[in-house]
């Protein structure tokens, strides 16, 4: 191998390098040769560097700039083709210069990328334990880093559209691409695990069973392991250490990666979208893989790191972290902000993704110091024509000061609701939090969305996500357990604010067994009949559970993958039967906020009402009374018309959904005319698939609801 900064001969002299032109960044191939484009705004030279087979490097000077933008065009190479840069220029890490030719670099607009990180230390800048990286270390890293690949993919798409379903009829199922079919039996051995297995007819069947209209994938741009993950011998599961933003993920490919990942990954959006499902990208763009100043010179910091990262004021050396993974990409330059909105527009129009999941957006959001709803990131998305019509959701917070924003994303924005996750679980937990504020949370949260705006769809209610306990392990254990993660069980989050038996960890105990499996019940009927728009995590439906373990994102085995051997039927069948109640019913999923109005002809009755357990409807002291843990919403859908599958005019049902968190059962008076002259029992917690075992009609007055109870109630009325 050519020591740092070589011309070699033979080959590379012999083909000849091309002006090409400086748009568009990246690799394209145009039939008889590829265009080679890169932005660096300091360096001093860039070699294009081209790798034969067995791996032998041809080097090439880019003699032509054009706007910082660096450009060649080579005859004859063509897809296929594994490819990186070197960038010379100045090594001053004091100043945030970190350029060293040593280094091969992928390039930010590879459309794919073959091979992996090998922990060697070639892959730093700096010589051993420089920490203050004055020393450059000059060992050649292309051994031990991945390339990009050069692709051409005119797929077939026969005419796959988007789905554009409204937000209203949305049900989110979060996934992570290997863990869905890491383990499913019914998948071929060789397609468990990838794009190619999320998309087989096993997989795709049980979304369409359970009635879900979108599953939100976990980070599939292409990323890589942390060093200090791979010196514990462990790896990044999760995905969110993005090296290339334009391509998918070559592990998750049983098609290779030499390109094959590309067309995987289309065939894949593209029997989705057949079954009627949409793909929502949860995507990585606050922070890369190249973490802070003791990290590898994989890519962005070899190319320009001044250029891409927000570095410290007070000492470029060193970098600006909003996100707790060591540096935050810096939105406010406009080549980054071109690069986040060009990897964005690719995944729509080329890709064929329906929107995207912002994971830390609060750092995207940030023009100076503060999070500013007046950015650049924002102006540019809402302006952009193709960006702005898909489904954009914000994870609303950062680790930085005032990083916290949910409720402050401008439209058309919906967010990830914290404060949702937060109330859910504190009320079954038995804490006396009152139900003023879980009021909000069941109704979509107006007092977070309604005032520029937005509506109810802005609030993505979820109880659990992949960062946390599943839903079975929020009520069985009292204390995380990840001390198979290496970090003394330091890691994820401490506190596990829910009510879990009073008895820790896996029991035998029947009377425990059913608690929490009605605890889950709970959460989860909770979930799906509260206004705005629902995500599940894959598995709660089943019953999975990580045995503790709160923060498994470097568990890439079965402590993370979907379990279809110990499968909870039950728990499944209840999940479907409240999506389909839900899909059923406009009322379940308003598509405005509630104003408490009177129903014209309905002889006094409101869109929505709040009745106490003694039949009367909420006073202002019952509002503030911490104490009180049962409460009826009552939601009147004569005002909602729609038509049934015949194309007629339909009366939407209206329902009593009573809410009783403790932990003894209560007896309360269900409200009768001009609210209802009787109702029926449509779903209850207390039974295992939440359907009553026979037809429970109940007249108006008083009834006992069980502890800790979930009812759905129709309302039924006389001709």
């Amino acid at each position: 191998m050519s020591g740092p900064g070589s011309d070699r001969t033979g080959t590379e002299r012999a083909r000849e390098v091309l002006p090409g032109t400086p748009s568009p960044l990246g690799a394209v191939w145009d039939g008889t040769g590829t265009n080679f484009a890169l932005w660096s705004s300091g360096a001093q030279a860039v070699d294009l560097c081209l790798f034969d087979a067995d791996g032998t490097e041809h080097r090439h000077r880019l003699e032509e700039t054009t706007h910082q933008v660096w450009h060649g065009r080579v005859p004859g190479v063509g897809p296929g083709q594994r490819y990186g840069y070197r960038v010379h220029g100045p090594y001053d890490p004091g100043a945030g210069q970190r350029y060293n030719p040593a280094k091969l670099l992928l390039d930010p607009y590879a459309r794919a990328v073959d091979g992996d990180v090998s922990l060697h230390s070639s892959l730093f800048g700096y010589v051993g334990d420089s920490v203050d990286g004055s020393a450059c270390d000059e060992q050649d890293s292309a051994p031990y880093v991945p390339r990009g690949v050069v692709v051409h993919d005119p797929f077939p798409w026969d005419g796959d559209r988007p789905l554009r379903t409204p937000w209203s009829d949305t049900v989110i199922y979060e996934v992570h691409v290997k863990g869905a079919t890491a383990a499913h039996p019914d998948v071929p051995a060789h397609l468990r695990g990838t794009y190619a297995g999320l998309a087989h007819p096993a997989f795709v069947e049980h979304l369409q069973s359970l009635g879900v209209s979108a599953v939100e994938l976990l980070p599939v741009h292409q990323f890589v392991s942390e060093p200090h993950l791979l010196r514990r011998g462990l790896t990044n599961y999760w995905g969110y250490n993005t090296l290339g933003y334009f391509a998918p993920h070559a592990a998750y490919s049983a098609s290779g990666s030499g390109g094959g990942q590309v067309v995987e990954f289309k065939t894949m959006v593209k029997e989705l979208h057949a079954a009627g499902i949409e793909v929502i990208l949860d995507v990585v763009y606050n922070h890369t893989a190249e973490g802070d100043h003791t990290g590898p010179t994989l890519s962005f910091k070899g190319i320009d790191n001044a250029g891409y990262y927000r570095l410290d004021g007070g000492n470029r050396g060193r970098y600006t972290d909003y996100t707790g993974c060591g540096n935050t990409l810096d939105v406010r330059r406009p080549a980054v902000l071109a690069l986040l909105m060009d990897s964005l527009r690719y995944w729509v129009t080329e890709m064929h993704v329906d929107g995207f999941r912002f994971d830390l957006a609060s750092a995207l959001a940030r023009s100076m110091h503060d999070v500013d709803r007046l950015s650049a990131f924002f102006d540019v998305v809402h302006q952009d024509p193709v960006v702005s019509q898909v489904k954009l959701i914000a994870e609303p917070w950062d680790v930085g000061p005032g990083g916290y924003q949910v409720g402050n994303f401008p439209p058309p924005w919906t967010e990830w609701n914290g404060k949702y996750r937060d109330t859910v679980r504190d009320v079954w937990s038995g804490a006396h939090v009152g139900v003023r504020d879980l009021a909000y949370r069941l109704t979509g949260s107006s007092d977070l969305y309604r005032s520029d705006g937005r509506r109810p769809f802005a609030s993505i209610n979820f109880v659990t996500a992949h960062d946390g306990f599943t839903m079975s392990d929020l009520v069985t254990y009292e204390h995380k357990r990840n001390e198979a993660n290496g970090e003394d069980n330091r890691d994820g989050e401490s506190h596990n604010r829910n009510w879990n038996c009073g008895v820790e960890g896996p029991t035998v105990d029947p009377d425990v067994t059913a608690l929490r499996a009605r605890q889950v019940r709970n959460h989860l009927a909770t979930l799906l009949l509260s206004t705005g728009v629902p995500m599940l995590t894959a598995g709660d439906e089943l019953g999975r559970t990580q045995q503790g373990n709160n923060n498994a994102y470097c568990q890439d085995n079965e402590v993370s993958w979907m379990d279809w051997k110990d499968v909870d039927d039950d728990l499944r069948a209840f999940v479907t039967e409240l999506i389909r109640l839900r899909r059923g019913s406009p009322v379940l999923r308003q598509e405005a906020f509630f104003e408490g109005h009177e129903i014209p002809g309905s002889g006094g009755t409101r869109d929505l009402a709040w009745f106490a357990p003694d039949g009367g409807q909420l006073t202002t002291q019952d509002w503030f009374d911490t104490g009180l843990q049962t409460v009826g919403m009552y939601l009147d859908g004569r005002g909602i018309r729609h038509r049934d599958e015949h194309g007629r005019p339909v009366v939407d049902d209206s329902y009593l959904v009573q809410l009783h968190a403790g932990p003894a059962p209560v007896t309360v008076e269900l409200p009768g005319p001009p609210w209802a002259d009787g109702y029926e029992l449509v779903v209850s917690t207390e039974y295992p698939t939440g359907t009553p075992p026979e037809t429970a009609i109940i007249a108006p007055g008083t009834v006992e609801v069980p502890s800790r109870c979930v009812w759905l109630l129709r309302v039924l009325r006389r001709p």
